[in-house]
């Protein structure tokens, strides 16, 4: 009889893809801000932006395309492929925010993470539904009816949460997955 490897749930924006820094980069170009960078790590651009040109970011993110440019999060590539030796890891993206983002995000998932299947790309809402032993995620709103372990992905709109599993960057995701 074969044994499961115990599986792995990872979100991708703000965990594997570098969304923040392209929001930041796009306010930057589009209107002109200047922030430290003290003030981009532990703020959420939400907070330091008006409020007309959060929406007009949002409107942005609605016609979906904008997720096939992000940069890769540093260390993800390698981390989860040598987390594929111990775990089954799916991306499990709350994509249904975005319902055009779809294409895209598969599209840069090819391209950057052609190791993971794409029966392991996982398009959802409630991430409740996942059936995973740990989900890594910068929301910890996504762990609350989860039934395995939650990992807060550290990103500046979540470092005021207190969460007692927490990762700053990969490579304490897979210190604190193969320990």
């Amino acid at each position: 009889m074969k044994t499961h490897k115990p599986r792995v749930a990872v979100d991708m924006d703000e965990v594997i893809a570098d969304a923040n820094a392209h929001h930041t980069t796009w306010y930057v170009e589009k209107y002109g801000y200047q922030w430290s960078p003290d003030e981009i790590a532990s703020n959420s651009l939400k907070k330091l932006v008006a409020p007309e040109h959060d929406e007009a970011l949002e409107a942005l993110l609605h016609r979906g395309d904008v997720f096939g440019v992000f940069d890769v999060m540093p260390g993800s590539q390698a981390a989860l492929s040598k987390l594929t030796e111990k775990f089954e890891i799916f991306i499990t993206t709350a994509a249904m925010e975005y319902p055009a983002s779809c294409a895209s995000k598969f599209a840069w998932l090819q391209k950057h993470f052609p190791f993971i299947p794409a029966l392991n790309i996982v398009f959802c809402g409630d991430k409740s539904i996942l059936a995973a032993d740990f989900l890594i995620d910068d929301n910890v709103r996504h762990f609350t009816r989860f039934q395995g372990k939650g990992i807060l992905f550290s990103a500046p709109h979540n470092l005021t949460v207190d969460y007692p599993r927490r990762v700053a960057n990969w490579e304490e995701a897979v210190a604190l997955l193969v320990d």
